[in-house]
């Protein structure tokens, strides 16, 4: 029988066993779930200008570093911010527009297409009313779905101007946020490290996926231009955005060059071109990058999958993109923050702290502590 915590003046303690925790404690966790999920409009938004705030912090401390007055250095960084998020919108609807209009060039490409398949399934002795697909996957569905998302797009306006507001008021409170945090009392500190290696666990998995993504970027695009797939630049575009997308971002960024392929070429280049996105994701987006990933922020494959599910679900499209950062920020408040919860930490990481050959730094109390190097390498930034 597990009991809880030292009782208060006057009140008995009171047993409490494990499963009945777990229950309060799951449920407890549905109900914040599902309240993430319904203000899933404003905790996104939100969340992204906390991660471009943090990933344009070091760019102010070096400016102020090198005589630029703190006002001028917080503007830069907030031009920096709103220059990332207008070049991310920009390439996500230049490469929807450019897909949704070169689509109706292949209309004739497209029902031929459909023509075969029907003959096909009809001689393998389908029955022919079964396989009528011209009449039912028109082409033209596809580029309304595709105007659609545009649509769509256009239309978060209200949660870009939210993006855009509350970036300007966290670029302020930045100037003064970190010194706060060293001034924390001694029971306190804990807090202010595990923030710490969130700011520093969010700026390197940026630092690497925009390293990988360039890289895959640029392989796709030489790839599609080779193979004379139209659009090959923004499909290489598409493929960068998209490699912020842990594991099915590939999925996302394959699909309108393949469709374009097997218009424009047919089904051997659609086929070439699933397999040359498939060479280049597995060894570089499966072999390389998630141990790169993994050593620099901390996690495991399996929980960065679990985390890209867990957070698509609650918060939408803004959780699959900041799967990651999410899950860095609740493993540093409910993991890293706390000392007796410091044991759960090397279950979730891809190397525990033993894994270089060396014990790491601890607390007083026994638990884990980052190294001082690093701490305070991180609260100079």
């Amino acid at each position: 029988m597990a009991r809880s915590t030292a009782p208060l003046r006057g009140v008995p303690a009171v047993a409490v066993s494990r499963p009945v925790l777990l229950l309060i404690g799951g449920g407890g966790a549905v109900l914040v779930i599902a309240g993430l999920h319904g203000l899933a409009d404003l905790v996104g938004p939100v969340f992204l200008a906390l991660v471009l705030t943090v990933a344009a912090q070091p760019l102010r401390t070096k400016l102020t570093r090198r005589g630029v007055p703190a006002w001028l250095a917080t503007v830069l960084v907030l031009l920096a911010i709103y220059a990332t998020i207008a070049a991310l919108v920009a390439s996500i609807v230049v490469s929807s527009v450019r897909f949704a209009k070169l689509i109706p060039s292949y209309d004739g490409q497209w029902h031929a297409l459909l023509t075969k398949v029907s003959d096909a399934l009809a001689r393998a002795g389908i029955d022919p009313s079964q396989v009528q697909l011209a009449g039912r996957m028109d082409l033209g569905q596809l580029v309304g779905r595709v105007a659609d998302a545009v649509g769509g797009l256009l239309g978060v306006v209200s949660i870009l101007t939210l993006v855009v507001t509350v970036a300007f008021f966290m670029a302020m409170d930045a100037t003064w946020f970190p010194d706060r945090l060293g001034q924390l009392p001694l029971h306190r500190r804990s807090l202010g490290q595990a923030l710490a290696t969130f700011a520093s666990g969010t700026r390197w998995y940026l630092v690497v996926s925009t390293v990988f993504g360039l890289v895959v970027a640029a392989l796709d695009t030489a790839a599609m231009f080779w193979l004379g797939v139209p659009g090959a630049a923004l499909w290489g575009l598409l493929a960068f955005v998209t490699n912020y997308v842990p594991n099915v971002g590939f999925f996302i960024g394959l699909v309108p060059p393949t469709v374009l392929a097997l218009l424009d070429g047919g089904p051997g280049l659609a086929l070439v071109v699933v397999s040359v996105y498939i060479v280049i994701n597995f060894v570089i987006q499966s072999l390389i990058q998630p141990r790169i990933v993994g050593g620099t922020v901390g996690l495991s494959p399996t929980v960065t999958m679990l985390s890209l599910v867990f957070w698509a679900f609650t918060l939408g499209p803004l959780g699959a993109l900041m799967a990651v950062p999410l899950t860095l920020l609740v493993k540093a408040l409910l993991v890293d923050a706390d000392p007796q919860a410091a044991w759960i930490s090397p279950l979730l990481t891809q190397h525990p702290p033993e894994f270089a050959g060396r014990s790491p730094h601890r607390h007083a109390n026994g638990t884990p502590a980052a190294p001082r190097s690093r701490i305070r390498l991180d609260a100079r930034r």
